[in-house]
């Protein structure tokens, strides 16, 4: 068997098996689901609300909650466990192993791809439950959520392992959290870019956060909304180019960075890095 395939194939096992440990510790599922418990709270005090008279708050928010999750989990999540991994010496071996970086990016993908998977699952549940007539209206616009949610998570998770790689410890690790924040703010994903100047709209339209925005929005709102988007449609064949353009290049080269940060751990470096840590504690 190639090298490459039997370590995605090592990782895709690993992932699984990730996730199931993840799944049955009190400490992970607090932070997976904390965020939906907020967010059916509010959706629970907004359900009334509407605006002018014919959209609720909540059937707005929802699209909106659902592709920032997407976001915030593939940019971020997967920074956070590098950082930690690498200072428990975890990274330092997986780098020992043949192929190790590129099996070890396929089994952290299948953990945070599970978790999310469950996370908007549970939170279309809730709105199901709260909202008269939101969530996925019919076959086509599951199908849009599934390869929105599906090519999302394939764009955002490599550039998360790519910043994670460059920073130095868990606890900078905040750090990744300033330029995602401002992605985010300046990307429509919570309310209509077309309403931004026109020069902010070309640079969101180069991230994938507003199209993951407006992928969810195309699936979990009505035909009608599309009027106040840019070029008043959903450009469901643009967002498929631009998210799938961002993974080939993610997937591309976060291996590559990945395995040269790793070439820079050493058992050493490990050691030092606990140190330091501990040092800080006391």
């Amino acid at each position: 068997m190639n090298p490459t395939w039997n370590a995605v194939r090592l990782g895709l096992r690993r992932g699984g098996i990730e996730l199931r440990q993840s799944l049955t510790t009190p400490q992970d599922l607090l932070g997976y689901f904390f965020p939906v418990v907020v967010f059916t709270v509010v959706l629970f005090f907004v359900r009334d609300a509407k605006i002018a008279g014919t959209f609720s708050v909540g059937e707005l928010m929802l699209p909106s909650i659902v592709g920032m999750s997407i976001a915030v989990t593939g940019l971020v999540n997967l920074a956070q466990l590098l950082t930690v991994e690498r200072e428990d010496g975890t990274l330092l071996r997986a780098k020992s192993t043949p192929n190790g970086m590129v099996g070890y990016l396929v089994g952290k993908t299948v953990l945070i791809s599970g978790t999310t998977v469950i996370s908007v699952t549970v939170q279309l549940g809730a709105a199901t439950v709260l909202l008269d007539g939101v969530g996925i209206s019919g076959a086509g616009s599951g199908l849009t959520l599934v390869w929105v949610v599906a090519l999302g998570l394939l764009a955002t998770l490599p550039v998360g392992a790519i910043l994670g790689s460059l920073v130095s410890n868990s606890r900078s690790v905040g750090v990744v959290m300033l330029p995602v924040m401002a992605v985010a703010g300046s990307s429509g994903i919570f309310y209509p870019l077309s309403q931004m100047p026109e020069w902010m709209q070309g640079l969101a339209q180069v991230f994938p956060v507003y199209w993951l925005g407006l992928g969810t929005r195309s699936a979990l709102l009505p035909e009608g909304m599309a009027g106040v988007e840019v070029g008043q449609s959903w450009r469901h064949l643009e967002t498929f180019g631009v998210l799938g353009a961002w993974a080939v290049v993610g997937l591309l080269l976060a291996p590559i960075v990945l395995r040269r940060m790793a070439r820079r751990e050493s058992g050493s470096s490990v050691e030092a890095r606990k140190r330091k840590a501990m040092q800080s504690i006391g």
